[in-house]
């Protein structure tokens, strides 16, 4: 009777232990699908403007965020450029920011796996949440790059390049389905230059230097940890920028143009060893849901799985004590 009573303890207990692995291996894989973290930036997250050796402004520029440099201590053109945070002039707080800013760059640099962006042409592609390498030595955007959230308001871009970021005249970088500008950024290797009349998202984090051309608008941040920062009458806000997720008021676009310059950036030959394939500029944000266009598109998450793990976890817990108290009985009779 003890032997009988003893396995049917034995069937309780496999029957937790199996229920339990399976539950904790559902939230696994929703953890896996909910993406990656968000770069951490530290103080540096104040700063929508920060350069290692000089700041420089020409025309009506708006900075809304901090505004700083070190271990330079130059800030020219402010005013006619306003400043809505703190100017930091080679200060502990500037320096402070800096040493936050190279873990930050480290970090992005070092984020795997990611997905190969041939040639580095970012033009008419839409990508979902990730992590992408330029594969040419320039990461250039000619016209529009859309950026899907999936519905996922916290949802992540992480860019890399080999050498350099332009941007041409006009061109754009659009959020669409929840993606917001505070989750992009874009870690550059050299410098980066953004076109006239240019709309970017994200923050920048450039090794050298970083150079925004008449009118370019940047929702996110300019940060360069060695060189300077060139502003010609341009907008920078650290402000963040979401798009509407599907059902929701059209509230907000993140593009105001998609049309192209070739003029101002070189544009770099695309790759026929990769899946990834452009595509077409999709229509404003609107309540219908857009198709799965673009680069690694991810499937969403399967919400239910932890739940159907509990109900395993319940259905073997509770023919282990069926089991038991069946023994109980026959050694009572």
């Amino acid at each position: 009777m003890k032997k009988q009573v003893h396995g049917g303890k034995l069937l309780l207990s496999a029957g937790i232990a199996v229920g339990l692995a399976v539950s904790m291996l559902a939230t696994g894989r929703t953890a896996n699908a909910a993406g990656i973290a968000p770069v951490a930036l530290g103080t540096a997250a104040d700063f929508a403007v920060l350069a290692g050796t000089t700041v420089t402004n020409t025309g009506p520029t708006t900075v809304t965020g901090d505004l700083g440099v070190h271990p330079g201590s130059a800030v020219t053109g402010f005013p006619p450029g306003n400043v809505t945070g703190t100017t930091h002039k080679a200060d502990s707080d500037a320096l402070q920011a800096k040493n936050d800013l190279v873990l930050a760059y480290d970090d992005a640099a070092g984020r795997i796996p990611s997905t190969d962006v041939p040639g580095g042409a970012l033009d008419g592609l839409t990508l979902v949440p990730g992590v992408y390498k330029a594969t040419g030595a320039i990461l250039d955007l000619t016209g529009t790059l859309t950026l899907d959230g999936q519905n996922d308001p916290s949802s992540v871009w992480v860019f890399q390049t080999t050498s350099s970021l332009i941007t041409a005249s006009a061109s754009s970088v659009k959020l669409i389905r929840g993606a917001s500008s505070c989750n992009v950024f874009w870690q550059v290797v050299s410098s980066a230059t953004l076109g006239s009349g240019s709309t970017f998202m994200g923050t920048i984090m450039a090794l050298t230097s970083i150079t925004m051309n008449d009118g370019a608008t940047v929702h996110g941040r300019a940060l360069a940890r060695n060189g300077l920062v060139s502003l010609i009458g341009n907008t920078v806000t650290t402000t963040c920028l979401t798009s509407p997720t599907e059902g929701a008021s059209p509230s907000a676009s993140a593009s105001t143009s998609a049309s192209a310059s070739t003029s101002a950036s070189p544009s770099a030959s695309a790759s026929t060893t990769t899946s990834l394939s452009p595509s077409p500029s999709p229509a404003p944000i609107s309540t219908a849901t857009p198709p799965a266009t673009g680069i690694a598109d991810v499937p969403s998450s399967n919400n239910s799985t932890p739940l159907f793990a509990l109900l395993i976890c319940l259905a073997f817990g509770g023919l282990g004590m069926a089991a038991v108290e069946a023994q109980r009985r026959r050694i009572r009779s």
